[in-house]
């Protein structure tokens, strides 16, 4: 069977020749005549896969020296917690409300802190980034949070807030390693991998050295200690082995195609194709504001809900998989994340103008 579009928010599309790369591999990973997915966590050939995909990515965000790399598991949810449990000092955090993600996020840390949410964009459903320029941040917060790309409702911070002196802490999980990014704008840069980089159990971690507590409250759990996990060098229980290793080579994939000044402008033209046809579309409309539009995800409507599953359904059997919207907004969206090739959006704008013609 061959291959299909997969449109999905995460887990999602990988690159093709990563997966082709990982299949040769399976049996016997480079003479040891095992699989990764066999191999000791303790091994000298984990090792150095773990000491490689780290290396690779520090390279690809230019991470500075004082900011620890961590390799995860529990998926960006578990991090809800352990970011209010590791950087409480005060007591007190600053949160932008900008979606579903964020949202969670706010939720989660009001059980050990008190947050403030400084702005918010749910009045418009979520379809817009508010003006950070300015806001109301009290003195004594211990961080400035944000979701910094909006996966369900598709929106994306083109100009980080100003946070007043205060240390940012971002939710990348969805726009991760799609553009360059300044590193130590932020204390804490975090994300799952399952929508750009890798498969699902594995998240990233980026931690400036300084905000990693020597210790923390007794009733902290051992495992979401960022100490705990910096001081094993990821390596404190049996860590996602295998989805490392992946995350491993799609760096490397990145880094053949030119790194993320060359991803970005591979990210633009593919977004641009899809925008510009919703925009003059005269059935599909995008549902977010122009000057906030994510590279990652695109969600539109018709306008019309049976139309809307119409257009699910028939696009399913034409070979373009998961182009329904999230289930709380409905409608489309299309993930166009790194590892989906130009020629997939070119083919779904096709497709999408036949339907329009077939619907007018």
């Amino acid at each position: 069977m061959a291959r299909v579009y997969n449109f999905s928010a995460g887990p999602a599309v990988l690159p093709e020749e990563v997966l082709k790369e990982a299949a040769e591999e399976m049996l016997d990973y480079r003479g040891t005549g095992m699989s990764v997915m066999e191999m000791s966590h303790r091994s000298k050939a984990f090792q150095q896969i773990i000491d490689d995909a780290e290396q690779d990515i520090r390279d690809l965000m230019n991470i500075p020296d004082n900011y620890k790399v961590l390799f995860l598991q529990g998926g960006a949810s578990q991090q809800f917690a352990a970011i209010p449990m590791n950087l409480k000092k005060n007591g007190k955090a600053a949160y932008i409300v900008t979606g579903q993600w964020a949202k969670k996020a706010s939720q989660e840390a009001q059980k050990y802190l008190d947050v403030q949410v400084v702005a918010s964009s749910a009045d418009k459903t979520f379809s817009y980034i508010p003006d950070c320029s300015d806001l109301a941040i009290d003195d004594d917060v211990d961080y400035v949070y944000i979701c910094e790309n909006n996966t369900i409702y598709g929106t994306k911070f083109k100009e980080l807030p100003n946070t007043k002196g205060h240390t940012l802490v971002a939710d990348v999980s969805s726009c991760f390693l799609s553009e360059p990014v300044d590193v130590e704008k932020y204390g804490v840069i975090y994300g799952g991998v399952q929508k750009n980089i890798g498969p699902a159990g594995v998240v990233i971690a980026i931690i400036r050295e300084d905000l990693i507590p020597e210790s923390v409250d007794a009733s902290v759990p051992t495992m979401l200690s960022w100490k705990t996990q910096a001081d094993a060098g990821s390596l404190y229980n049996t860590p996602p082995c295998y989805g490392i290793y992946i995350c491993g080579k799609v760096f490397q994939w990145i880094k053949k195609m030119g790194g993320l000044q060359a991803m970005k402008e591979h990210n633009e033209k593919k977004a641009k194709i899809l925008y510009d046809f919703l925009d003059q579309s005269k059935l599909f409309k995008g549902t977010v504001v122009p000057k906030d539009r994510s590279l990652m995800n695109v969600p539109f409507v018709t306008g019309d809900e049976a139309l809307d599953a119409k257009f699910v359904a028939e696009a399913k059997e034409a070979g373009f998989e998961n182009l329904k919207g999230h289930r709380t907004v409905g409608g489309m969206r299309a993930s166009i994340y790194n590892a989906m090739p130009i020629e997939g959006v070119q083919a779904l704008v096709d497709f999408m103008k036949k339907f329009e013609e077939a619907n007018a």
